[in-house]
């Protein structure tokens, strides 16, 4: 446990992990874009995505609601969300947790309570900002039909 601590602590100093709050009875219409930390404790319309080469981190309290598409390396969810959820690297649905859409994610922990009302789609092919990998294309290239 004291490494735990001392881990927290120098992270606390070094300032990179910055936490953004949206307090309770806070209803914000928009699209959010972040870096650090993203707390939500009252109520967001509209899409919540991390920058793409973040350690960001999601986390939508018991009472919180996200009326959108979230896309987040990280993501502890014990509120509301209406829309999809992108987690490139970690999802958490903790026993409060109610999701109406179809969660994609990386690794998944989900507690006894957490509600999903959607497909869950594992994907190891997540990119960092939670899109699907895709394989490239271009206009120039041929295609050879066999026959």
């Amino acid at each position: 446990m004291l490494r735990k601590k001392e881990k927290q602590i120098t992270m606390a100093n070094t300032g990179s992990n910055h936490t953004t709050l949206i307090a309770r009875q806070t209803e914000i219409s928009g699209d959010i874009h972040f870096r650090g930390n993203l707390v939500i404790e009252g109520k967001v319309r509209g899409n919540v995505t991390a920058h793409s080469d973040s350690d960001a981190r999601l986390q939508i309290v018991d009472g919180g609601i996200i009326e959108g598409e979230i896309r987040v390396p990280q993501v502890v969810i014990n509120g509301n969300v209406k829309g999809d959820v992108f987690a490139a690297r970690h999802l958490e649905l903790a026993s409060k947790a109610m999701v109406e859409g179809n969660v994609h994610y990386k690794l998944i922990e989900m507690l006894k309570g957490a509600q999903v009302n959607g497909a869950l789609v594992s994907s190891a092919d997540l990119s960092s900002v939670g899109e699907p990998h895709m394989l490239g294309y271009s206009e120039d290239e041929t295609v050879i039909e066999a026959s």
